[in-house]
């Protein structure tokens, strides 16, 4: 037991030296998250944008072709009244362009709002240009930056991170689950040790009998206040050798 309680504090000397890195690293990670996501996010639009407009193209361009196809039955109506033998015939033909005249009309009207949807559209995917441009140069700066300062922590960091590595092999699934669990709800500090009789995550007091037994190194405790895991300062100070 006493093993798995160096490890845990280990384990916690390690993840709050990665912290500290963490740390001059500032705002850096998670501004550039954010605009990696706004990046994501007016691309998404950018494309919705281009579909819009080479769509819209597409429909004028159709619409103006069945409009001219139109027209020429509409010219082909009117040569044939003249060489109709009945009014029938003649009133049927008169039909047949008026329908004709109407549709064009129609797809007149969809041709224009479809040219004021295209043009639109363009206009919108030249904001959006600018807006990603000025965007990207910014993430460009943020990411240099990230990678300035990375580079004057990555030995340690690297150094750190295979530490943690050999020792999170040796502790238990469930211990460290629960080691997992408090870090994330005690804003980094799992396992914290017992300093003149309190706990120093949350200073209160802990009972006597229970720092007797907690010299023990028998089991893990956890502090009835705050719920952090506490040792003894035989762990904190390692006055001992890992079994």
């Amino acid at each position: 037991m006493e093993t798995k309680l160096r490890q845990l504090f280990a384990l916690q000397q390690i993840d709050s030296s990665l912290d500290e890195l963490e740390e001059l690293k500032g705002d850096l990670p998670g501004r550039i998250r954010e605009l990696e996501v706004q990046e994501a996010s007016l691309k998404d639009q950018l494309s919705a944008l281009e579909t819009t407009m080479r769509t819209a193209f597409t429909q004028r361009d159709n619409a103006d072709g069945e409009i001219v196809a139109l027209r020429e039955k509409a010219e082909k109506y009117k040569t044939q009244q003249f060489q109709v033998r009945n009014n029938r015939e003649y009133d049927a033909l008169t039909r047949e362009m008026d329908a004709a005249q109407d549709t064009i009309v129609r797809l007149e009207k969809e041709m224009e709002m479809l040219e004021g949807k295209a043009t639109l559209a363009r206009s919108d995917i030249e904001t959006v240009k600018v807006s990603l441009g000025e965007l990207e140069g910014a993430l460009g700066e943020k990411r240099s930056a990230l990678a300035e300062v990375s580079k004057t922590t990555e030995e340690e960091e690297g150094k750190l991170r295979h530490e943690r590595e050999k020792i999170v092999h040796r502790v238990a699934k469930g211990d460290l689950a629960q080691y997992e669990r408090i870090r994330r709800a005690k804003k980094g500090k799992a396992v914290v040790p017992v300093r003149r009789g309190a706990c120093g995550g949350c200073f209160a007091r802990v009972p006597p009998q229970k720092l007797l037994e907690l010299r023990q190194n028998s089991k893990i405790y956890l502090c009835e206040h705050c719920g952090r895991i506490i040792v003894s300062d035989e762990i904190a100070v390692g006055k001992t050798s890992p079994v």
